[in-house]
């Protein structure tokens, strides 16, 4: 089912960078930021740490908690991402030096470390393996769900490993792929499958029949 889902999002979205981000590193902090948000705040947030010099993970632990939570009051939940923040960049720090560096451990094993850290759940871990690692593991988050939901090809309340296993069982690992129908879900949800009043008339998975394929 999934490998036929790519083929036709692709037709509407094709394929391009979607996570935003200059680095690594910003990429990181992004997946912290955008938490229960909008992009739109996230963006102002790494504008503001950019902008004063401080996209850098000394830099940023070196603020205080009050001076950070200034730098990203526009991403919103301030006090508590302030934390998870300085809890994922002390964790890179302390084990890595750099985010580059976690380039070269084992993906299983990261992902482990990534989901031992505070305020870091499966969904960021996997962003940041994705996005800012290149490691091929599958983001799943509520879009992802309720695409999964209402076209009735899982039960979205399903655990995520499970989800994400029936995603990475049924494509190649390619880390374009992975990043791309990701972001395509994403988009889709969006502009079609939105949460309330979908536009399922105009959605091009419209007719999508679980049993049967397409009609």
């Amino acid at each position: 089912m999934f490998n036929k889902l790519y083929p036709i999002l692709l037709e509407y979205y094709p394929m391009k960078k979607w996570w935003p981000g200059t680095s690594p590193l910003e990429i990181a902090v992004g997946t912290i930021l955008t938490q229960n948000t909008s992009w739109k705040g996230v963006e102002k947030s790494i504008f503001a740490l950019k902008e004063a010099g401080k996209m850098e993970i000394r830099a940023i632990l070196e603020l205080s908690d009050d001076e950070l939570a200034e730098l990203i009051r526009p991403s919103g939940f301030a006090r508590l991402k302030t934390q998870r923040l300085k809890n994922l960049l002390n964790f890179i720090r302390e084990n890595y030096g750099t985010v580059e560096e976690m380039k070269f451990a084992p993906k299983d094993s990261l992902r482990k470390e990534l989901l031992s850290v505070n305020g870091v759940g499966r969904e960021t871990a996997d962003s940041i393996l994705l996005y800012a690692l290149e490691k091929p593991s599958f983001v799943i988050d509520a879009y992802t769900r309720r695409v999964l939901g209402r076209h009735g090809i899982l039960d979205e309340n399903l655990p995520y490993d499970e989800l994400q296993a029936a995603f990475e069982d049924s494509l190649p690992q390619d880390i374009q792929i992975y990043a791309h129908f990701h972001a395509m879900i994403v988009e889709l949800c969006k502009e079609f499958c939105v949460k309330n009043w979908p536009r399922c008339e105009t959605c091009p998975l419209k007719g999508l029949n679980v049993k049967e394929g397409f009609h």
